[in-house]
């Protein structure tokens, strides 16, 4: 009988980045990395970093008993829809954890998510599908995440924070703490930029910079002046 397959679906940095974590993670259960390859729908070359590089047709059409794939796509609307490519091809989304990350009491982590090295997940914590963690994020207690949420690396998230889905916190943003029953609220789609600080709610759907973290204006058109 021939072994399930492992696939983390995209090969550019996301994916690279996961792909050492993935094939730790099937070492750990004595699965061979040759069943461990790169899903790609441009694939540049036929080998990535030592890995084997197919396109998700070619996934699909491996041999295996069962099929599962790592997100590893940035945008959480494109990780949407390979979820539910996935769902419809009867492809299991795969969760990544590495082993250094530190998840400790009453964490709740929907499938599909990636948890990259030096994450600390602390307690009472609910988080959605398909979340991704990068290197030296945290969340603080009484936090909760929806659905295809990206920590780019070093987000810190204090307690007492609501996430909402598709919601994109960038590179060593920090988000104040909010406090029991009154938390501080980042909206759907919403795009907290690099180094920002928030302090204070963020709308659906708003991007925001600095410090403290303020909505980002289209520039004045000067046309006519």
């Amino acid at each position: 009988m021939t072994a399930p397959l492992y696939g983390v679906y995209g090969a550019s940095g996301c994916g690279r980045g996961i792909m050492p974590l993935a094939r730790d993670t099937l070492a750990r259960l004595g699965i061979p990395a040759g069943q461990l390859v790169f899903i790609d729908d441009a694939p540049a070359a036929s080998h990535i970093n030592g890995q084997a590089v197919m396109t998700y047709a070619q996934f699909l059409a491996t041999p295996a008993p069962q099929r599962s794939a790592a997100l590893a796509i940035a945008n959480g609307s494109v990780r949407e829809r390979l979820a539910a490519r996935c769902k419809a091809d009867g492809v299991a989304v795969w969760s990544v954890t590495a082993a250094n990350a530190v998840i400790m009491d009453e964490v709740s982590v929907g499938e599909g998510a990636l948890i990259s090295p030096f994450v600390t997940l602390t307690s009472n914590i609910v988080i959605g599908r398909c979340f991704h963690a990068n290197l030296y994020s945290y969340v603080e207690h009484d936090c909760r995440i929806g659905d295809f949420v990206t920590f780019a690396p070093g987000v810190k998230c204090n307690g007492n924070v609501v996430i909402d889905d598709h919601a994109y916190i960038g590179a060593g943003a920090v988000i104040k703490q909010g406090r029991p029953g009154a938390p501080l609220v980042i909206g759907r789609g919403a795009v907290v930029g690099m180094g920002a600080v928030v302090t204070k709610n963020v709308a659906p759907g708003a991007t925001v910079a600095g410090n403290p973290a303020r909505p980002l204006q289209a520039p004045t058109s000067t046309r006519g002046a």
